[in-house]
């Protein structure tokens, strides 16, 4: 773990894996103004303090959670479904029963406002990202790239297997909080 400074208004914990990074959140969560990334915590604020804040702080051994839990309605008609399937060596339907049958949990946002990477799921549909991105990926699309499974918020390019889509709003501005799924919110995905 290095602490690198970041701005004049802010340290940057640059962590060797996301579990790392995870117990420094949940360590630090409350104490100070923190946001978690995949290998990395960023905490705001006086430097000096947040240096000394660090310094006298161990993390914790497990991921912050925050006892909420989301239902994600999803239609599975992805169109990346069946090259998920062929990549896993299993059946459309097998894809959405491992899918669906095991609860994911939000360790990070990043990418667009309201997009969040879930981990914790069946580690059979751990696959890679697309070879070619999409130039537009429409809002409410569900997909998996490597360990995680997420939702794009918005209409956006990306590159992850889109499996489905959701009606669900991820980010609404006007919401407190504006993204609907934060770091430790339990997600349980479900057929539409």
């Amino acid at each position: 773990m290095n602490v690198l400074p970041y701005g004049d208004r802010a340290v940057l914990i640059d962590c060797d894996d996301l579990a790392e990074a995870q117990g420094w959140f949940a360590a630090l969560d409350g104490h100070a103004e923190v946001v978690l990334g995949a290998r990395t915590v960023l905490v705001r604020g006086d430097v000096a303090q947040a240096r000394s804040l660090i310094a006298r702080t161990r993390p914790s051994t497990a991921a912050a959670t925050s006892g909420l839990s989301v239902e994600v309605p999803v239609t599975y008609d992805g169109p990346d479904l069946d090259d998920v399937a062929q990549l896993t060596g299993m059946s459309c339907d097998e894809v959405v029963d491992a899918h669906t049958a095991t609860e994911w949990t939000v360790a990070f946002g990043g990418f667009a406002p309201g997009f969040s990477y879930l981990i914790g799921g069946d580690p059979r549909l751990e696959v890679p990202r697309r070879n070619t991105p999409r130039t537009r990926v429409p809002a409410g699309a569900v997909g998996l790239a490597g360990p995680f499974s997420g939702i794009y918020p918005r209409e956006s390019p990306g590159g992850w297997q889109v499996i489905g889509h959701t009606s669900l709003t991820l980010w609404d501005s006007e919401r407190r909080p504006p993204a609907l799924l934060a770091p430790g919110t339990r997600v349980r995905f479900v057929i539409a």
